[in-house]
């Protein structure tokens, strides 16, 4: 049977990868276009925050992926098993081959969560809760709710993350919970983070570490988590500098899991030596193979990984897929942006926004390093909305 042959393959169909499908199908000169998804489902993975502080039930993060998959576009479900650049090529798990003139490859991020000793032994149970997928986020919010005093612990791993700044709003949430239902006094606040400080941009790590001392949360900086028993209620970290182990038992324990690149682009001609898609930072265009581009988190493009980086991310890739395509100069650009809506409690946020090198980059008519209702309620309602009616329809 001979290959499949498409103008564009897309592979992946999450958020850059259908966000960049659609916006490729809504051009009057539309190409066609083949989108690699075995998934039925499509997750909009930042109101998970949320979900697990019982703001908004888990359901209203899921959709139908053929709901969302662009009109004109080939949705092959299944998964690439290999990469063949040198050749145009990508072998699918079926063992089907598709060929092509341009690839973008949006695999997204591996949760390795098996990296962290005795962690599937006892997620979903003994108060170990996670936000970072739609089959535990819901334990969450049970375990905020039975939580009657105690320690309470939350984690950030060593590495690069989805969304830097998920793993402390869930810990805000928890805090501003225990306040509301009578408890905080009982409640001693931990957040253990492999990071060197609370965030990594000085205009909003300043009103971040002024929280950390009014409410009391205690931090252990430069500190991984790398074992954990449920039964036993005991957790242990090491220092990523001396390598000196913090045994700490916990009541209730928050674990963001250490990511990394998908093993199917690590052991690809494709990655770079960290195992991410290597692409040239401002055009999403690969450094090797020039009709490879990338996009999200799967890319080396050194932003923070959240979805509004891939919102400014996926213009300047499919123009400059174009161009490529019509033997013209990319001149397209992405400067880095990112935001990340840092909650800091119920009705409250600080509405992070900055570009490459951690310069702020904002873009609301108010001082956003500061908590407010608005932005809260911009990221509650107005996000969410945006994302599934825009973003992925390829019109914002």
């Amino acid at each position: 049977m001979s290959a499949r042959h498409f103008k564009v393959v897309v592979v992946g169909g999450g958020t850059g990868g259908l966000t960049t499908a659609a916006l490729l199908r809504n051009r009057p000169d539309a190409p066609d276009v083949a989108i690699v998804e075995p998934s039925d489902k499509h997750w909009y993975q930042p109101i998970w925050t949320l979900v697990g502080g019982g703001v908004i039930p888990r359901e209203e993060s899921q959709r139908e992926e053929a709901d969302y998959i662009p009109p004109g576009a080939t949705w092959i479900r299944d998964r690439v098993a290999s990469f063949q650049p040198a050749e145009n090529q990508v072998t699918l798990a079926s063992g089907e081959v598709l060929t092509y003139d341009t690839l973008v490859v949006a695999l997204g991020i591996q949760l390795d969560w098996g990296r962290i000793e005795g962690l599937k032994e006892t997620l979903g149970k003994n108060g170990v809760c996670s936000n970072y997928s739609y089959d535990t986020v819901a334990y969450t919010w049970d375990c905020l709710q039975r939580f009657q005093g105690g320690r309470a612990v939350f984690t950030y791993p060593l590495g690069l993350i989805k969304c830097a700044g998920a793993p402390q709003k869930i810990m805000w949430l928890a805090e501003h919970h225990f306040e509301r239902t009578g408890i905080r006094h009982k409640a001693e606040v931990i957040y253990n983070s492999a990071t060197a400080g609370i965030f990594g941009v000085e205009r909003y790590a300043r009103p971040l570490r002024k929280l950390l001392e009014e409410r009391k949360v205690q931090t252990n900086f430069k500190h991984e988590l790398v074992k954990i028993d449920g039964p036993a209620k005991k957790a242990w970290f090491r220092h990523i500098e001396t390598g000196a182990v913090l045994e700490q038992p916990f009541d209730l324990i928050h674990v963001t899991p250490p990511q990394s690149a998908p093993d199917v682009v690590k052991q690809s001609p494709l990655a770079d030596a960290q195992g991410w898609v290597e692409v040239d930072m401002y055009t999403t265009q690969h450094t090797r193979f020039p009709n490879v581009f990338s996009l999200g988190d799967c890319s080396s493009m050194p932003n923070s990984k959240t979805a509004a980086a891939i919102r400014k991310q996926a213009p300047v890739l499919v123009e400059n897929l174009v161009s490529y395509l019509r033997g013209q100069p990319l001149t397209q650009r992405y400067d880095g942006y990112a935001s990340c809506p840092l909650v800091t409690g119920y009705g409250r946020l600080i509405m992070a926004e900055f570009t490459y090198g951690g310069v702020p980059k904002e873009t609301l008519p108010v001082e956003q390093d500061r908590e407010r209702y608005s932005t809260w309620a911009t990221k509650t309602y107005a996000l969410p909305r945006l994302y599934w009616h825009g973003m992925l329809r390829g019109r914002w």
